[in-house]
């Protein structure tokens, strides 16, 4: 035998050893279990414990539920679907466990668990802390349509009563608006209106309001001024058709008293 088929020979039963090594290598644990008690547990009676932090299907309490949308907003896998109406003034949907007061009837709240992953974002980004994980993961279904949990308390007929209500309060409240603003806008034209309708003011009413009055010159060199130019000021035309202003009166002067000059001269006589 030449070199080559002695090396061929000798891969041969190289690779039958490795390969019985391998097997004897892969039944270790199964010889390592072929001798010790079995313990089995009788699955559905009885089951193994639940990882405390183990992540299985969610669970949304609507007691405390006050339709933020954070969980759905959170889900990687977009599994949570949510609507919301908005209830009326005299409406009183009470308060959370954690004091916080409810606004919103949560008409639609579902999670589809076909979706899920389980990833468990959307636990944490709850204010109110009502949605959480359990522990049940037995929920296997035939029908995909019945993986879609609604945890809304409300019935369809309810949930769509709701709605229409919210729809038609929010139409009355638009149109109060509406009716607010055209009422403004008319108060302002009237008043627009109303100044644009009102006359200039002239002569004294234009000296009250700041308004300087007009002054022409005549001919003759007199001033005239609307304010002295009134019914009871107004001068007859002179001959060339030219109004003048009426004369002004001498300045009144003070008469001496007759009893006081003949005081002083009774005091002359007496002292001469």
């Amino acid at each position: 035998m030449d070199g080559a088929e002695v090396n061929s020979v000798e891969r041969y039963f190289t690779n039958i050893g490795k390969g019985f090594w391998t097997v004897m290598v892969g039944m270790k644990v199964t010889m390592k279990h072929l001798f010790t008690p079995a313990v089995t547990i009788q699955y559905p009676d009885a089951r193994m414990a639940i990882p405390e932090r183990g992540r299985n299907r969610l669970y949304v309490n609507m007691d405390d539920c006050i339709g933020c949308n954070q969980c759905g907003m959170a889900c990687p896998a977009d599994c949570i679907k949510i609507e919301t109406a908005k209830s009326l003034p005299t409406e009183d949907l009470g308060t959370t466990s954690t004091g916080q007061k409810k606004r919103l009837w949560v008409t639609k709240f579902d999670i589809d668990f076909a979706k899920c992953c389980y990833c468990g974002l959307c636990v944490p980004p709850c204010p109110t802390e009502c949605i959480y994980m359990t522990d049940v993961y037995e929920f296997s279904e035939y029908d995909r349509n019945n993986l879609i949990y609604s945890f809304t308390t409300l019935t369809p007929e309810e949930a769509a009563a709701k709605a229409l209500q919210a729809k038609e309060a929010e139409k009355e409240a638009a149109a109060k608006k509406a009716a607010a603003a055209a009422a403004v806008a008319a108060q302002k034209a009237a008043q627009a209106a109303k100044a644009a309708a009102a006359p200039a003011p002239t002569g004294s009413q234009g000296l009250q309001h700041g308004v300087p009055p007009v002054v022409t010159t005549t001919a003759t060199g007199q001033v005239t001024s609307p304010a002295s130019a009134g019914p009871g000021n107004a001068s007859p035309p002179t001959g060339n058709g030219e109004s003048t202003a009426p004369a002004s009166r001498p300045a009144t002067q003070l008469e001496k008293p007759a009893g006081l000059a003949e005081n002083k001269d009774d005091t002359k006589d007496t002292a001469n």
